[in-house]
């Protein structure tokens, strides 16, 4: 599919008292993004956090308890985000949440298509509260999905700051890459959206940040969230002279949309206004000269 739409969420925290309106809250948010003609849904980093809400306000404001208490609910969670795809017959990169592989929870994005799991992507570089307080670890492994929609990669957050890790996915294939973020001030979120669209200019690719909006008043670690919802493009030959193909209000919920044309991408990349993506290359050339 060389078109489709992409629907990135700006999506706030909520308290629960039972798993089930955990599964109200999120059919509703797939059913109003797929309902308007979206393929391929993204929520953002560590939404999964409220799911600590489960287990009481004391669990859930509690750093380490909370970790343990979401990652409880990750078998229940995929369940739901399994059959939501199935029967919406779209694409979600569900929000991440941390798993424990080992002593230490990585922080985890899985992408769910109709028939199935299509994988998971781990982050990669840790910020300084997920290393130095939370001990989050980095998980192993960086590879774009093959999908129905094309290849797609995922920079979570703090990884779509740093060139080389987009661009190991590029050079895979990826034309897609699928940015989940949670920042707690504006300045946090400025980060990751000027680094989301770095990443579509010299990628010459598509970009959807999905961030965490609004306070959360029982969980610590996401208690304050900044950021809108964004969909980027290279500001060139049929995209939009800012490179903003949507965006949501600042700290407003809801969803930014857009269809994206792959064919677009791959035209810009063989005759843009610049082509970044194919000279991407002559940086090592000239810094050996």
């Amino acid at each position: 599919m060389t078109a489709f739409t992409i629907a990135a969420a700006a999506y706030p925290l909520s308290w629960f008292d039972r798993f089930e309106d955990y599964a109200e809250k999120l059919t509703q948010w797939v059913a109003q993004a797929a309902g308007q003609g979206a393929k391929l849904l993204v929520f953002p980093e560590y939404g999964a956090m409220e799911l600590a809400s489960l287990g009481g306000r004391e669990a859930a404001n509690d750093l380490e308890r909370a970790l343990q208490e979401v990652a409880g609910h990750g078998a229940a969670a995929c369940a739901l985000h399994l059959e939501l795809a199935r029967r919406f017959d779209v694409a979600i990169l569900g929000a991440t949440a941390p798993v424990f592989t080992g002593p230490r929870p990585v922080n985890r994005a899985i992408l769910f298509g109709p028939d199935g799991v299509i994988g998971h992507q781990d982050k990669q570089i840790m910020t300084r509260f997920e290393r130095e307080i939370w001990d989050i670890v980095p998980g192993q492994g960086l590879a774009p999905f093959d999908t129905d929609l094309g290849r797609i990669g995922v920079v979570t957050c703090y990884d779509s700051e740093f060139p080389l890790l987009a661009r190991h996915l590029v050079e895979q294939g990826a034309e897609v890459l699928l940015a989940p973020s949670c920042t707690d001030s504006l300045a946090g979120f400025t980060r990751v959206r000027v680094g989301c669209m770095a990443r579509a200019l010299e990628n010459q690719c598509i970009v959807a940040q999905s961030p965490t909006v609004g306070d959360c008043d029982f969980c610590a670690a996401v208690d304050e969230n900044v950021g809108r919802a964004a969909i980027y493009g290279p500001p060139d030959r049929g995209f939009p002279d800012g490179g903003i193909l949507a965006e949501t209000p600042l700290n407003s919920p809801g969803w930014a949309m857009a269809e994206v044309s792959l064919q677009a991408l791959r035209e810009v990349r063989r005759d843009g206004a610049v082509l970044n993506h194919l000279h991407w290359a002559e940086q090592a050339e000239r810094l050996r000269r």
